[in-house]
Order: structure tokens, then sequence, then C-alpha cells
């Protein structure tokens, strides 16, 4: 699973500061700070336009009121944050959902607790998109068929909603041509030809268009308006555990998203604390809904899809034992 994409599935940026690295204990380490003693949780994330909520929730101390003490480490994808919660260097992990149905249906004891991401359900403006050239020949889902498509992973999120878009739009999906390129060297591959089109995420959305670049399908919103695109997650063991370590992480987690959804503005500043995204693209880039619970509809039919394009290896996730 190279270079794995948890979350979203938008665009790997830099972080401002690196984050050392976290305790093996399953259930945090502890740490003395005013008012008596705290849990250092350490969560694996990626900094990316997704996980706003966890830095705002720590700023507005959600997590802090509940005697947990957050340290974040940043990771490439999932072939680094999956491992690491299940092996205890991270108490909890974000990741998109196919991510996490893969992990389970190859046996990696993960258990979703609290929702991620979810499509803002805008055909056109969501917070991934399929953009072409602004001369070129494409003009919907369905003209994708026999041409080269950019995606930061084959075999996960990117394609299988890609080709769900080209199905609806009355294409042939078997005939997309998937090519691997990471997010941030989207826009340069589009714009030199390298491909046909480009699957992005957020912030290669906003500089493609900056480029010329017109968005042609909106795979997340046409698989499902109310798409769960990932989720917060840990192990098995710290589920059985501590299960009170997981209740309070996800209350935190839950206030969370409830105030990054009521605070957008927020959300979007507190992106220049952990990426460097900054000036018109902050301004311009599109946010993702964050739902507090996740749609289990939308994800038996991700699941579904992904059964369908061979993704599992014949195996049905259990989404019901894994994010319930």
């Amino acid at each position: 699973m190279r270079r794995r994409v948890l979350g979203l599935a938008v665009a790997v940026v830099t972080l401002a500061g690196a984050a050392g690295c976290g305790s093996s204990d399953s259930g945090g380490g502890t740490s003395s700070a005013s008012g008596g003693k705290k849990t250092q949780v350490t969560v694996g994330v990626i900094p990316i336009v997704d996980v706003a909520p966890l830095y705002l929730g720590q700023k507005q101390g959600f997590f802090a009121r509940r005697g947990i003490e957050l340290k974040m480490v940043t990771a490439q994808g999932g072939a680094a944050i999956i491992p690491g919660v299940v092996s205890g260097q991270f108490q909890f992990g974000f990741s998109n959902t196919t991510s996490l149905m893969l992990a389970q249906t190859k046996g990696v004891p993960v258990k979703s607790v609290v929702n991620g991401a979810a499509s803002n359900g805008k055909v056109g403006a969501d917070v991934t998109g399929v953009l072409v050239k602004k001369d070129s020949p494409v003009k919907s889902a369905k003209d994708l068929a026999g041409r080269s498509v950019a995606v930061n992973t084959l075999q996960n999120i990117g394609d299988t909603t890609v080709r769900e878009s080209v199905r609806e739009d009355g294409g042939d999906p078997a005939k997309v041509k998937f090519v691997e390129i990471p997010f941030d060297q989207m826009p340069a591959a589009l714009d030199g030809g390298r491909v046909d089109a480009a699957w992005m995420g957020e912030p290669a959305q906003t500089v493609a268009k900056a480029q010329g670049a017109r968005v042609i399908a909106s795979p997340f919103a046409e698989t499902d308006p109310k798409l769960t695109v990932a989720t917060w997650f840990t192990s098995a063991k710290i589920v059985q555990q501590n299960p009170e370590l997981v209740k309070k992480f996800t209350e935190a987690m839950t206030e969370s998203l409830e105030y990054a959804t009521g605070h957008p503005d927020e959300a979007r500043q507190i992106l220049t604390a952990y990426t460097k995204i900054s000036g018109d693209v902050l301004a311009k880039l599109i946010l993702p809904n964050w739902p507090p619970q996740v749609d289990v509809a939308s994800l038996e039919k991700l699941a579904a899809l992904g059964e369908e394009d061979g993704i599992f290896g014949g195996k049905k996730p259990d989404i019901q034992a894994l994010f319930s």
C-alpha cells in the first residue's frame, strides 16, 4: 500500500513544524500539567485540510478539559499510520475509509471511533475533483474512458470513486487508465500533458484552477453526497484495554468536528498552524464537511464499489464492525 492516502485524499503539504515520536504505551504516557496529570495521547496525522478540527479542538481546549494532552506526529499516509496505531506508536490515527476497509480485510485489528471528514455534496465544488486542461476535449466523466487519469494511490478511494463517476455518466469505467502521481505533482503533470486528467484534492485543485484547469467530475459527491471519506481510528487493543481513553477522545473529537462546522473561517485559518498553505490558495480552497457521525449507507456503497474493483481480494469488509 505504498503512499496509501488517509483522509480525504487531499494534497499532502509540508508541515510547518516537525513533531517528535510518541509513546509505545497502549494507554498513552502521563505528564504533569497545571491542574493535575494529563494523559499524553499521540495521534498519527497527515498535514491536510481534513484534520483541521483536531487542531481546532486542541486550541479550544476540548481535549485538555478531558485530561488529554495531544501530541501530533505526521506521516505520509496509511503505510505509516495504520501499523503505527497497531504497534502502539500512536494511540489514534487518521485514515481514509477505503484504507481502513482494506486493513480490516487483511486481518489488521483496527477500529474506527469517530468521523473524520465527508464530501460536501457539491458537484463541481467538492473537496476532490477530476480536472482537465482548459482546452481538453474531455467535457464530462464519460469522456475519461480510454484516457489517462492521475490518482495519488492506485486501487484505493480515488480510482474507485472516479470509476463510479464515469459509470454514472454513461461511460465505460474499465477503459479508464489510472496513473499514480502524488497530489502535489498533479497540477504540473496535467499542465505539462503527462496525463489527460487528474483527480485532485486541496490545495492541488486550487493550484490547477489558477493554471486554467477545469473540473469535469466530482467523484466523492457523485458517488454519494454524504460520503464519509475518512475517520479517526485506534487499535482493537486500546478499545479493549482503555475504553475510558477512547470515550474521552471520541467526545473531544466530536466537539471539535461540531466546532469546525460552525466556525469555517477558524477552520481555514488553523491550517496555517500546521501547513504552509497561505495567501490566495488558503482563501479559495474548498473545505470538506465535518459531521460528527459517519454515514453508514455511504460506506456500504463505497465497500460494494471496492469489491467490484477487486480491491479487497475477494473478502467483504464488515462495515458495522469497523465503523459502528
